[in-house]
């Protein structure tokens, strides 16, 4: 998985199409990652005690890794990412800039 916690990506679909966020949360098993602020939806919540009001949240729901792509924080792009090794560890690079992400 390409995409891990704390990277900034930008929505490729969907109803925020376009906008940018930083990923909270990025599950490899299911392949979805949670952003900050961005694919709200809400929910109906039912009260807990007695005289305590239901109400409507709005939460973030995860969504696709596919439908996401990883921005360059040096070039400020959406780009792919590639893989190379520098001084015996793994390190991820931009595909266009060719700068560490």
């Amino acid at each position: 998985m390409n995409i891990k916690k704390g990277d900034t990506v930008k929505i490729l679909t969907g109803k925020d199409r376009g906008k940018s966020g930083k990923v909270v949360n990025a599950d490899s098993k299911t392949s979805k990652v949670s952003l900050e602020g961005l694919n709200l939806y809400k929910k109906h919540v039912k009260p807990k005690k007695q005289g305590q009001k239901g109400e409507i949240i709005s939460i973030a729901r995860p969504m696709d890794i596919s439908n996401v792509a990883i921005v360059c924080p040096s070039c400020n792009k959406q780009t792919r990412i590639g893989f190379r090794m520098d001084v015996d560890k793994k390190v991820r690079y931009c595909a266009k800039c060719k700068g560490a992400i």
